[in-house]
């Protein structure tokens, strides 16, 4: 790795400022690639995740990807153009400019939730911005990790992008070189050790971590169209999503309907359950025996779990969950207190708008909120009084594809910004230059200053 990394800089000194012609056809070699392995994709994280749909994978990690791909395509020129700011008169004549340079080499730590996507999101604005680019993929997707390696090697030399392999060892030491901007997507846990090793050499970090994600439904929303709207963005990969729902607050009077509601929605999704083969695992033994004991220790402290697959038997051998909906859980329990990262999702009963609101902000920030009314003024009233990295109203999780929107958190959901123009500035050192030609006037208020025009300067100005 620090071989690489040196390679990497010594390159990036040679060409400090990629023409935005040679960053274009570095970012369409990459889409032919990924159109070309389109497929291996697929059937390389389904092996990894144990089963997902191709179907499901190329709507959540092709589709967006080759979408943000043409997308900077689109919009790199304006993106690359100086930006011209004012000038404050007592410096004129002059002239202010903002210019993004690249930044040089960047690092970026992929999860394994969205294998493709993650690593290529954060890859398409660092080439955009025309950096190096160094990745560390997740040791839990070797078959995605090996199809990736090939479509990144038909595209680039890895002094300009490079794939790293290996356990959290690796990603250790990974996080301890040098870069010139470090991205870490994955646990607020892991974020924070990823941080701490950037501050030994001041590398600035972008941190996309994840927290409970609420939704907040209205009294006046109906509960049929609620569910419609949160069991996909839910249940999507298993709800293997860092900006799924991770609970509900609902009006206490309407629980028992809400969960008709989302039992019957699954039901008409994912049909058969046992035999459907739309619905993905649960990523590992690991992550599925972690769910599994939130489940248990929810029920052994009283709390009410309701399978939206009630003929379903959950096979602890077999990775494969229905949704599990959860009443009067315990505030202390696992599930209340940590990401759920799976199909397990708590319904909290609320008797005023205001209660809600005060059950959000009593808890850490999270990536995403998700609001369910048309009535404008709650809507309004929601967002005013709550923090969240994103939110979508009457929906769940399309705000994180939207190709013009900033995706990052806030507090222990992250920091920083990427997507769009915002992943271009991310990876880009915004260079203010200031620019004076043949006349220039503040050499009128050098010392002595009981000679110059400072006295007259600071009368109009200082005011």
């Amino acid at each position: 790795m620090k071989q690489l990394f040196a390679r990497q800089k010594a390159a990036f000194v040679k060409d400090p400022n990629p023409a935005i012609k040679q960053r274009k056809q570095q970012l369409l070699q990459l889409k032919a690639s990924l159109l070309k392995h389109k497929l291996a994709v697929g059937e390389a994280i389904s092996k990894d995740f144990g089963y997902r749909n191709a179907n499901e994978t190329q709507f959540l990690e092709v589709m967006t990807s080759i979408g943000d791909i043409n997308f900077a395509l689109n919009h790199l020129r304006r993106w690359m153009k100086p930006e011209k700011r004012e000038v404050a008169i007592q410096f004129q004549p002059a002239a202010n400019t903002i210019v993004y340079q690249p930044l040089g080499v960047v690092g970026v730590i992929v999860p394994w939730n969205y294998p493709l996507y993650l690593s290529i999101g954060p890859l398409i604005a660092a080439i955009a911005a025309g950096n190096r680019v160094m990745l560390k993929m997740s040791e839990f997707t070797p078959e995605l990790n090996k199809v990736f390696k090939t479509i990144v090697s038909e595209c680039f030399d890895e002094d300009r992008v490079a794939v790293i392999e290996g356990e959290a060892d690796i990603a250790a030491e990974f996080s301890r070189l040098p870069f010139d901007h470090l991205m870490f997507t994955g646990s607020t846990a892991v974020g924070k050790h990823v941080m701490k090793a950037a501050a030994e050499n001041l590398t600035p970090v972008t941190l996309e971590l994840g927290g409970k994600s609420p939704v907040l439904i209205d009294n006046n929303m109906a509960m049929t169209t609620a569910a419609d709207r949160i069991v996909f963005g839910k249940c999507v990969n298993a709800s293997q999503t860092c900006v799924a729902p991770d609970y509900i607050l609902c009006p206490k009077a309407k629980v028992d309907e809400l969960v008709k509601a989302i039992t019957s929605r699954f039901g008409k999704l994912y049909p058969d359950f046992a035999n459907n083969e739309d619905y993905t695992y649960v990523v590992n033994d690991r992550q599925y025996q972690r769910l599994l004991s939130g489940l248990d220790e929810a029920k052994q402290t009283g709390a009410t779990i309701i399978s939206s697959a009630p003929d379903f038997t959950i096979d602890k051998n077999k990775r494969k969950l229905p949704l599990q909906l959860v009443l009067n859980a315990s505030p202390d329990c696992q599930l209340l207190q940590q990401e759920i990262f799976g199909p397990i999702l708590p319904i909290i009963g609320y008797d005023s708008v205001d209660e809600a609101i005060a059950y959000v902000q009593e808890r850490p920030r999270p990536l995403a909120l998700y609001i369910m009314s048309f009535d404008k003024k709650w809507q309004q009233k929601v967002l005013d009084n709550t923090h969240s990295g994103g939110v979508t109203i009457n929906d769940t999780v399309l705000h994180f594809g939207q190709k013009d929107l900033p995706v990052g958190g806030v507090g222990p959901s992250g920091m920083g910004h990427y997507h769009g123009q915002e992943g271009f500035k991310t990876f880009s050192k915004a260079r203010g230059i200031h620019s004076k030609g043949r006349i220039n006037s503040v050499q009128f208020i050098y010392p002595p200053y009981h000679k110059s025009l400072l006295g007259l300067v600071l009368k109009l100005f200082v005011r």
